[in-house]
């Protein structure tokens, strides 16, 4: 990938950001006005991430949040440099079902933001 394809990659992202807020906010909106409880809430995982700057471990954060039925609780930087997100997830069935998520997440996130993709 070259740093021409960046901008068109951003754009690509963006859409596929939209399409996961509108299939999360579809399984709120489905858990809210059917009866029972098609939450599993409590499921909190510890994503050790392959963010390399403050930005993209920030964006990564925002993306999580903004997302219907997920929420950053926190974050951690270790002495060598990994940064780790701490997430609290409402519609998956286990812990590694979450990360999973949250792993393709970044890898969106992360081919869209680096101008040579997400191996740089």
């Amino acid at each position: 990938m070259s740093w021409l394809t960046w901008p068109v990659r951003i754009v690509v992202f963006l859409f596929w950001f939209a399409w996961a807020v509108i299939t999360a906010n579809l399984a709120v909106v489905r858990d809210v006005v059917t009866p029972g409880q098609g939450s599993t809430p409590g499921v909190v995982v510890e994503l050790r991430t392959r963010c390399g700057t403050n930005l993209e471990v920030t964006l990564l954060g925002v993306i999580i949040t903004l997302t219907p039925g997920t929420l950053t609780m926190g974050t951690h930087v270790t002495d060598d440099g990994t940064r780790t997100l701490y997430v609290h997830g409402m519609y998956n069935t286990s812990a590694e079902d979450l990360a999973g998520d949250l792993t393709q997440m970044e890898s969106w996130l992360l081919w869209a933001m680096r101008r040579k993709g997400v191996g740089t």
